[in-house]
């Protein structure tokens, strides 16, 4: 374990998977750990070059793991691809990833700090919730559709003509319906609450973020556009160039 140099970590949820080798490419460390016992083998090891792939949870490892001293640098999975042999498995895939951390022209996933994971949370949130609602008023369009009442798909429309829809007693909704549409109106009202709430936790993170601000000063780039902008970017520089940037 002294001489490793290059370590690939097959990240996972309990058990991980570690394929280290030394500076000639000779294996030095092929072990599986559980997330217990990750750092703590880490930290026995000599400063080294980690790989791991750009994951749910590789943002969090990455920071964890330089701690030790090591150098970290995550690849996106479909450029390691190539360097897992044989079948596919978790030991196979640590030894590619070690194997394609180490290739001159292999590109790597820019870190984000914790601003940029707080900011790209609060749109991830967002745009569940807007999802939610879309699927939502989809559902009350379809439900109103089958008792002869149509609807337009706008938001707005919607909040305004489902409550006439609930208290006119000649349109043919009947009293179950009227009573489930209720509760999808409620809810779509609280999916509004909840939107309105994340924007303005969005806003309040925008506002302490100078990089977000600049952002807004070009035409046509508001606080969403630039704060998703920052929270998937970061450091533009990190970027060769904006065709680079843009994939």
């Amino acid at each position: 374990m002294n001489n490793v140099t290059t370590l690939g970590i097959d990240l996972a949820k309990n058990v991980f998977q570690l394929h280290g080798v030394d500076s000639h490419g000779r294996v030095q460390l092929r072990k599986q750990v559980r997330r217990a016992q990750l750092k703590q083998t880490i930290a026995r090891l000599p400063p080294c070059v980690i790989g791991m792939e750009a994951c749910a949870s590789s943002q969090y490892w990455a920071r964890q793991l330089e701690h030790f001293g090591h150098t970290v640098r995550l690849m996106s999975p479909h450029h390691v691809k190539p360097y897992v042999t044989g079948q596919k498995n978790d030991r196979s895939d640590a030894e590619g990833i070690c194997e394609a951390v180490g290739r001159p022209s292999m590109r790597f996933v820019p870190r984000k700090s914790l601003d940029q994971q707080d900011m790209q949370s609060a749109h991830r949130v967002r745009q569940g919730w807007m999802h939610e609602r879309t699927a939502l008023i989809n559902r009350v369009r379809g439900l109103l559709g089958e008792y002869g009442i149509v609807l337009p798909r706008s938001p707005g429309v919607i909040k305004r003509a489902l409550p006439i829809a609930l208290q006119e007693a000649e349109n043919g909704l009947t009293v179950i319906v009227r009573s489930l549409l209720a509760r999808l109106l409620e809810h779509l009202r609280d999916l509004e609450d909840r939107i309105r709430e994340t924007e303005r936790t969005i806003g309040e993170l925008g506002s302490q973020n100078d990089t977000a601000a600049r952002l807004q000063t070009i035409p046509g780039v508001g606080l969403l556009t630039a704060t998703a902008l920052f929270a998937a970017a970061g450091n533009a520089k990190v970027f060769k160039n904006g065709r680079e940037m843009a994939a």
